[in-house]
């Protein structure tokens, strides 16, 4: 047994399976059925957020830059879903959902500050880098009236093939970095009195420990989220909620409850 840097017990990580993921997204489709005013709310933020975003890029004639922003939101979703994993944790307390019941519980796990940090972190990572692949491959002064463009020049020439494959070569590596370190983190920090260094490091053991099926996770969430995104970010009205109470039911499972 190993305790942690604040001098407390680690969370003990256990092994899962892909039934248990089919289970959890049962579960989470579930909560969504059970309360989804709540679901559809945080959904709506969420799209509401990616709406502003596309509508800033095109006022500044960035609208280029809309696929790798689309594959980039998925980046933040476990940010953005901690009011879905706190409904979840309330329903299975046997508690009435409430607004200000999310926020004063979320308000008090300041550590959770620490983990947004780190979440939009790599988001601005990856959407700088889009932006240097495409002054090193493309052209420095690159600019496109339109994605329609951009999309031309991508799959039409040497450069943009390049800059497609190296672009999702380290989107891929900085989306499984954050999905390690996050996967387990929110909940975690929502559910027990940790550090969120500790709840990142049980993040990367509960992947470590079950590759395949944590992966495989990774994989539908992202592959949905990208979907979701497409049509003008509305597919996450519905999908987001239902993920992210997925992912509540999925910690529950991958870390053992405190031993009383």
């Amino acid at each position: 047994m190993t305790t942690s840097i604040s001098g407390k017990t680690d969370p003990v990580v256990r092994r899962i399976t892909t039934a248990d993921i089919a289970e959890a997204l049962g579960e989470g489709l579930r909560d969504f059925q059970a309360v989804p005013l709540f679901g559809l709310l945080f959904g709506a933020l969420y799209a509401a957020g990616g709406i502003a975003i596309m509508l800033c890029l095109t006022a500044f004639g960035l609208v280029y830059l809309a696929y790798p922003l689309a594959a980039g939101f998925a980046l933040i979703g476990p940010f953005v879903a901690i009011g879905l994993y706190e409904i979840s944790r309330q329903r299975e307390a046997g508690q009435k959902p409430s607004l200000r019941g999310i926020w004063t519980t979320v308000k008090s796990r300041g550590e959770i500050g620490w983990m947004a940090f780190v979440t939009l972190f790599v988001f601005i990572m990856w959407m700088y880098q889009v932006r240097l692949l495409i002054a090193l491959l493309i052209g420095l002064n690159a600019s496109f009236s339109s994605l329609r463009e951009f999309i031309t020049v991508v799959l039409t020439t040497n450069e943009g093939l390049v800059f497609l494959a190296i672009g999702n070569a380290v989107g891929a590596a900085l989306s499984l970095i954050l999905f390690s370190l996050t996967v387990v983190s929110f909940p975690l920090l929502l559910d027990r009195d940790v550090d969120f260094v500790t709840a990142m490091i049980t993040s990367v053991r509960a992947v470590v420990m079950s590759p395949a099926p944590m992966i495989g996770w990774a994989a539908i969430i992202v592959v949905l989220l990208i979907v979701s995104a497409l049509p003008y970010f509305l597919g996450l009205l519905v999908t987001l909620p239902v993920l992210g109470h997925a992912t509540w039911h999925l910690y529950r499972r991958i870390v053992a409850p405190v031993a009383l």
